[in-house]
C-alpha cells in the first residue's frame, strides 16, 4: 500500500513543519501545490488521501478530480471555499479548527472600537502632520453606559462581551443558534436582529458568511442604526455591502467602520479607502505566532484521526461520518 500522501491548496505559513511532524504520525507525506490555482491544486491533490487548504475556493468540479481524498481540513474558522454539497455527495469529511484564534479575534474587535471610536489612527495621523489640536478630533463620546451590540454569540463574541463590559459598555446580542444559558452565562441580553441596530451605539459583526448573511449589513440594516453609531467587522467582508456602507458614512448615518474584513481582499478601488473615519487591518485579526502553530497542528490533527478511521473532533458534514466515508476513493 502506497504511502498515505496530505495535499496542501495553498499556505500562509512561513513553515509546514508543524502540520509535517503531527502527521508523521501516519507516515503522511505533505506535498503543497506549487501555485493556488484551480489547476495546480488538482495536479497535487488528484491522488492525495486527504486536502488542507486555508484560503483557495475548493469547486465541486476540483472536487470531482480528487479521486482518494477522504478529508478536507480548512486551515480556519469558516468553511465558505469549500463546496460542501459536493464534498458531502462525494463522502468527503470537512474539517474546521474553530478555536484557535478566538483570543486574538476578540482583542483585535476590541482594539479596533477602541480605536474607532477614540479616534486614535485620525489622531496620530494629524500630530505627525503637524496639527496638535482637540478640535480636530472632536467629538469623542464616552464608553461607560453605550451599548455594544454583537451579531453572532459564539465563542468570539462570548470572549468580546467580558472585555466590552469592562469599559462599562452593556452588551446586547443576537444569534438564533446559541443557547440562552450562553447568553445567561456572560449577563448579556438577548435580542432579535433588529434591537441590535436599534439600541447600539457600536455593533461588531460575529457571525458565518452563508447565504442569510450575505448583504446582511445593507442599505436597510444602515437605515436602523442609531444615527452616529459605529461598525466593526471581524467575521467576513461579503457580509457587509461595501458600497452601502459607504452610502451610510456619507450622508452621516454611521460615524465610522472599522474592518479587518473586505468583500474583496486586497481592496482595489473601495469607497471605503482614504476615509479618516474607516479603519482597515489587512485580514490580521486571527494572527499571533501562538494561534498559527495552533491552527496547523489542529488542522493537521483532525487529517490524522480521519485517515486513522477516528472521528474528527470539528467536522462541518458529520453526515458523512455515518457510513458514507469511503476507505479509499
Amino acid at each position: 500500500m502506497p504511502p498515505l500522501l496530505v495535499a496542501v491548496a495553498d499556505s500562509v505559513f512561513p513553515t509546514l513543519d508543524p502540520a509535517r511532524e503531527v502527521l508523521s504520525a501516519i507516515g503522511a507525506t505533505l506535498q503543497l501545490s506549487p501555485d493556488a490555482t484551480p489547476q495546480a491544486i488538482v495536479q497535487t491533490a488528484a491522488n492525495a488521501d486527504a486536502l488542507l487548504v486555508t484560503y483557495a475556493k475548493i469547486t465541486a468540479d476540483m472536487i470531482a478530480e480528487m479521486k482518494r481524498c477522504r478529508i478536507i481540513s480548512r486551515f480556519g474558522i469558516g468553511v465558505d471555499n469549500v463546496d460542501l454539497a459536493a464534498a458531502t455527495a462525494a463522502g468527503i469529511v470537512v474539517t474546521k479548527v474553530p478555536d484557535y484564534c478566538i483570543d486574538e479575534v476578540s482583542d483585535h474587535a476590541v482594539a479596533l472600537l477602541l480605536a474607532l471610536v477614540r479616534k486614535i489612527p485620525s489622531s496620530n495621523a494629524q500630530v505627525h502632520a503637524g496639527r496638535w489640536e482637540m478640535k480636530a478630533v472632536v467629538p469623542i463620546h464616552r464608553l461607560r453606559g453605550s451599548v455594544l451590540g454583537l451579531v453572532g454569540f459564539g465563542r468570539i463574541p462570548q470572549l468580546v462581551a467580558p472585555k466590552a463590559k469592562a469599559f462599562g459598555m452593556r452588551v446586547v446580542a443576537f444569534d438564533p443558534y446559541t443557547t440562552a444559558d450562553a447568553f445567561a452565562r456572560e449577563g448579556v441580553e438577548q435580542v432579535e436582529f433588529k434591537e441590535v441596530l436599534r439600541q447600539s451605539d457600536y455593533v461588531s459583526i460575529h457571525t458565518p458568511l452563508l447565504p442569510e448573511t450575505q448583504n446582511l449589513f445593507n442599505a436597510d440594516a444602515f437605515r436602523q442604526m442609531k444615527r452616529g453609531a459605529y461598525l466593526v467587522n471581524t467575521a467576513r467582508g461579503p457580509i457587509v455591502d461595501e458600497a452601502a456602507l459607504a452610502q451610510a458614512l456619507d450622508q452621516g448615518q454611521l460615524a465610522g467602520a472599522a474592518l479587518d474584513v473586505m468583500p474583496h481582499e486586497p481592496p482595489v478601488n473601495s469607497p471605503l479607502l482614504g476615509r479618516e473615519n474607516v479603519i482597515i487591518t489587512p485580514h490580521t485579526s486571527f494572527y499571533s505566532e501562538e494561534s498559527l502553530l495552533e491552527l496547523q497542528r489542529k488542522a493537521a490533527e483532525e487529517v490524522v484521526a480521519v485517515l486513522s478511521g477516528k472521528p474528527p473532533r470539528n467536522p462541518v458534514n458529520p453526515g458523512v461520518l455515518q457510513g458514507s466515508a469511503k476507505a479509499s476513493r
